[in-house]
């Protein structure tokens, strides 16, 4: 085996750090992110997960999805799980799906709640959206 291929138990995998978010959640909303999570994964192989923003009041960190850019990211709140888009209103949302943060000049959200039906083929697209609007900037 490679030296540096296994990360210290200190030093957590990405894929590993999200694997505990999902646990820690212990509910539905646990349930809901591995959903969201596969989804993401199923609509852009390519797709990095990384695990950013750890700080006391959050101190598991987000889930992130990035291609070229992020994706989208992954918050566990109160009632809901969010999915954000930080370059959400750049997206054409021809389902509908987006639900909350819809003022914003760039990000756009869906918040899914314990019930909530996932629309897998109009999120898909929102991903493979997003990964586009990512491909098409130039990045430095």
């Amino acid at each position: 085996m490679k030296a540096g291929t296994n990360p210290s138990p200190k030093e957590k995998s990405a894929s590993q750090q999200i694997d505990a978010i999902i646990n820690e959640a212990g509910d539905w909303r646990g349930r809901k992110l591995a959903q969201l999570r596969a989804l993401i994964k199923k609509a852009d192989p390519a797709v990095v997960e990384e695990v950013k923003w750890k700080k006391p009041s959050k101190p598991s960190g987000v889930p992130v999805w990035s291609h070229n850019g992020i994706v989208c990211l992954a918050d566990t709140l109160k009632n809901a799980v969010r999915l954000t888009f930080p370059q959400g209103a750049q997206i054409k949302d021809s389902k509908k799906i987006f639900n909350t943060r819809l003022d914003s000049k760039t990000v756009r959200a869906i918040d899914f709640h314990e019930d909530d039906i996932v629309n897998e083929a109009a999120l898909k697209t929102l991903i493979l959206d997003a990964v586009k609007v990512n491909m098409s900037k130039e990045r430095k």
